[in-house]
């Protein structure tokens, strides 16, 4: 019997461990998250933003490049994807097909959130929302596109930072009595708001860790004694590859040579991440 992504999501959430999820911005860094012993990985839209067009998370993404870009990161490992669907991309029609594309593309949940376009991080200022009863009939809407399917469906709220804890501990509320799976305050930037949100949220529900503030003195620990079920470290990956590019650019340009440039992966290495050995072996038994 094959086993689901999103069943073997819902697993991990059931057995009552915190899910650590950190944030790919693509499929070989989805290859690296999993190679760490990670349980899953977190899509995330700011990091397939950064790596496709280099550009900031402001939603110039469309529906079908994030689906694209998806596909290809189930297709290069083995363990659940947790994939930023942004606001769904228009109205109930156009959920309906985000969450059909989404099924399709094998991953094992996905998060829709309830800012109006254009969209933009979770982190950034300016942020505007939705109606939070018109976003409720949105996320009851993706759940019916769900049908028979098992992919789960994150409820977020951005409203922490536009708003107040209070208005986003409302919305998470109503959107997890529209029947999402889980729900997700994002946006938040200090420790007090991740109690707020712990103490004021019932359920199974999202939290996501920012590089750079309060928030990273918190461990997995302390959260999964919080009730939080899952929690995304969405750009620490990204961070790091840019610095470590960075610095390396900065010595090849200084020195004229890459000797100095600082720690690298082998060539065997990288060959073994990408998966080397096995196209050999197809081109070994059917190659020419």
């Amino acid at each position: 019997m094959i086993v689901s992504q999103a069943a073997r999501l819902r697993a991990l959430i059931a057995s009552g461990e915190i899910v650590m999820a950190p944030g790919a911005p693509d499929s070989i860094t989805a290859r690296l998250v999993e190679k760490a012993g990670f349980p899953a990985i977190y899509m995330t839209g700011f990091g397939a933003t950064a790596s496709r067009l280099g550009t900031p998370d402001i939603g110039l993404l469309t529906q079908t490049e994030m689906t694209e870009h998806a596909r290809n990161m189930t297709r290069a490992v083995t363990i659940p994807i947790i994939a930023d669907a942004d606001t769904g991309y228009g109205g109930p029609s156009n959920i309906h097909r985000t969450v059909r594309e989404y099924v399709q593309a094998g991953v094992a949940a996905i998060h829709l959130e309830d800012q109006m376009a254009p969209k933009r991080c979770g982190q950034l200022a300016g942020i505007r929302l939705i109606d939070a009863e018109e976003n409720a009939r949105r996320l009851a809407s993706a759940v019916a596109a769900r049908g028979d399917d098992d992919m789960l469906v994150i409820g977020r709220t951005d409203a922490i930072g536009a708003l107040g804890p209070d208005e986003a501990i409302r919305r998470a509320a109503l959107y997890r009595d529209a029947g999402v799976d889980l729900v997700f305050v994002d946006g938040i930037k200090t420790i007090a708001e991740v109690e707020a949100v712990a103490k004021g949220v019932d359920g199974p529900k999202v939290v996501s860790i920012v590089d750079g503030n309060e928030t990273e003195a918190l461990t997995a620990a302390d959260l999964q004694a919080m009730g939080f079920s899952v929690v995304l470290y969405a750009v620490t990956a990204l961070f790091s590859a840019t610095r470590a590019v960075a610095d390396a650019m900065a010595a090849l340009k200084r020195d004229g040579t890459p000797a100095g440039a600082g720690p690298q992966h082998s060539y065997a290495e990288y060959c073994d991440l990408v998966d080397l050995p096995f196209h050999q072996g197809l081109d070994d038994r059917f190659g020419a």
